[in-house]
């Protein structure tokens, strides 16, 4: 398990598997948003199996897979609310935390500043700059 903090709130990362959940329980997070959908590789855990150690865990599970349609509006909303559903930190995964980084920096746009989620994000090791038009506030 790779973690990668994009702020207090919220980290990213590739692919967990159903045992790393007791850890980020011990670690801290309540909650654990899977960006991946499932059956993109052959090896990847199935998202119940993820979703049920999460609940065994304590941790509230999100499922909002972003795959080959891309981002909608949908997408940023669920995981807008999730993360302000939440009352400490989030784990998003997804295979590499590129697809979950682009949902938090979508879901941010209107609350920070683009500079500030670009910055956020390049911290984290995530290059977001792409999305600067879409992070301007509303």
């Amino acid at each position: 398990m790779d973690l990668k903090r994009i702020n207090d709130h919220v980290s990213v990362s590739g692919q967990i598997e159903p045992d790393d959940l007791a850890t980020l329980k011990a670690l801290g997070f309540v909650a654990v948003i899977n960006n991946r959908p499932d059956g993109e590789s052959p090896e990847q855990p199935a998202g119940t199996d993820i979703e049920a150690a999460a609940k065994a865990a304590g941790l509230a599970y999100h499922a909002i897979p972003l795959g080959r349609e891309g981002v909608n509006p949908d997408l940023v909303a669920r995981t807008k609310a999730a993360l302000e559903g939440s009352d400490g930190p989030v784990l998003c995964f997804c295979r590499s935390g590129t697809r979950s980084t682009t949902l938090w920096a979508l879901s941010q746009a209107g609350e920070q500043s683009a500079e500030d989620i670009i910055a956020q994000a390049a911290e984290a090791g995530y290059e977001m700059s792409h999305l600067a038009g879409y992070l301007g506030r509303n």
